[in-house]
């Protein structure tokens, strides 16, 4: 496996696995968990080049998979019958860590509590409950979750009562029981966001009247319905996680169940510091970005989940106001000094190994000779996925839609050469579009590492 992570077409590193997910560095050795667990052998197959496989396309194999992966790695015992929806734990890991990143960034202030520990809501937690049983084994986490059917509930409870060392820390919590919020937080939602279609907002409310009065989280998370109809939720062949009706298909598919979260956040705005969804598909992340901004959420933030061949995204917003940055303004010119060139490498020289990596990052370049510089274009493409995995926060929505539609007109940039004395050169970078200037320092930087490379004398 080896070759190093994969770049994109604009240059960019393609998103892995969390870093922290207990599978980045390896993935699960088939093989060893067959020796180790009788009743996962039978859906191990070994290839004539001793290379063992699961067949992802049977549903047995892959809640015994789940089962066996929870049980080694996690101390989690673990069942869901027939039918109901079988998550793989690596994908599941890499939103857990997410979250905790997102918790302990310093984008926001955090919550008073008076135990001290962090608390989430799951939405839709599933027969299977697998947020609440990794966010509490990975991380001391306690948890609410909630779901509407019976066997859901049933089963979510049995797994959290066949972990006695968890189950203090887990509670399950029928949706459709009588109403916790008050009066006042019923009446207050307004037509803040238009809805997806009326028939899917007359649905029940995910959080008002499941979120006690009193209760106040660090977060929930959510993964929603992603499918429109059970014919649409069928259609992939190379897997078979399962997955009932009330799992897979909502009226309006995600958009319309996120969009609900979205509206039920506005009036629990101040009993979450963050809301979060995973995403099935990258267009209606950037619709459901727009109504979390219309709805007033100060931050916003999205990131990339990946396993395998498949990709889910996911979405953060939060109502509280961000921590306010130190006064220093954010620098827009950069510069660093090469000295003690190599022979051949005059200032022209050094101009053209400037063109020639930002030109191999994929990047459009124009190169003046006369003024002995480079300027730089970020495409639509590169700059929207800069604001989508970089800095996409700002202190209120008007700023967010300037933000926005300011960079994904480019990021433009201008790197120019002078010459100090002999053997010695200035190279000077000027963000000529303010937007992102962390993405460009992070290039400058990059840049200045690879002349320093290519063109200074090791004796230096």
């Amino acid at each position: 496996m080896g070759g190093g992570r994969k770049r994109r077409r604009d240059g960019s590193d393609a998103p892995s696995i969390h870093p922290r997910n207990r599978y980045a560095a390896a993935a699960p050795d088939f093989a060893a968990l067959a020796e180790l667990y009788p009743s996962f052998r039978p859906f191990v197959s070994v290839s004539d080049r001793g290379r063992a496989s699961v067949d992802f396309t049977d549903f047995s194999a892959t809640r015994e998979l789940t089962r066996v992966l929870l049980l080694h790695d996690h101390g989690v015992n673990w069942w869901i019958p027939d039918g109901q929806l079988c998550p793989t734990v690596p994908n599941r890991s890499n939103y857990i860590h997410w979250i905790e990143d997102l918790l302990s960034s310093n984008l926001i202030p955090p919550i008073s509590s008076s135990s001290g520990k962090v608390r989430g809501f799951d939405i839709g937690t599933g027969a299977n409950c697998i947020y609440p049983l990794l966010g509490a084994s990975l991380l001391g986490w306690s948890f609410v979750g909630s779901d509407v059917t019976d066997v859901a509930l049933e089963w979510a409870k049995k797994n959290v009562e066949s972990n006695p060392h968890l189950a203090e820390l887990i509670e399950i919590r029928n949706a459709n029981a009588a109403p916790f919020a008050s009066e006042s937080e019923a009446i207050v939602r307004e037509n803040i966001l238009e809805p997806v279609e009326d028939a899917a907002m007359q649905k029940p409310h995910v959080l008002v009247d499941v979120v006690k009065e009193s209760e106040s989280f660090d977060f929930c998370m959510c993964n929603p319905p992603f499918f429109e109809s059970i014919e649409e939720a069928g259609l992939n062949p190379k897997t078979s996680c399962g997955g009932t009706a009330e799992e897979m298909v909502c009226h309006g598919g995600e958009l319309a169940f996120v969009t609900r979260i979205i509206e039920d956040s506005v009036s629990l705005k101040n009993s979450f510091r963050w809301f979060t969804s995973m995403i099935g598909r990258k267009a209606n992340l950037k619709l459901l970005m727009s109504k979390a901004r219309e709805a007033g959420a100060s931050v916003v933030k999205t990131t990339e989940f990946v396993q395998g061949q498949t990709a889910r995204w996911g979405l953060a917003w939060s109502f509280i106001a961000p921590i306010k940055r130190s006064s220093t303004p954010a620098k827009n010119h950069h510069s660093f000094m090469l000295q003690g060139l190599r022979r051949g490498h005059g200032a022209f020289q050094v101009l053209k190994s400037i063109e020639a990596f930002f030109l191999a990052s994929k990047l459009s370049c124009k190169l003046d000779t006369s003024s002995f510089s480079v300027n730089v274009t970020l495409s639509d493409e590169q700059s929207e996925a800069a604001i989508l995995h970089g800095d996409d926060y700002a202190g209120s929505p008007e700023d967010s839609s300037a933000k926005l539609e300011s960079v994904v007109k480019g990021i433009s940039f201008r790197i120019t050469v002078f010459e100090q004395i002999p053997g010695t050169l200035l190279i000077k970078g000027s963000l000529l579009n303010k937007a992102l200037s962390g993405t460009f320092s992070s290039l400058f930087s990059q840049l200045e590492d690879t002349l320093r490379m290519e063109c200074v004398s090791k004796a230096r």
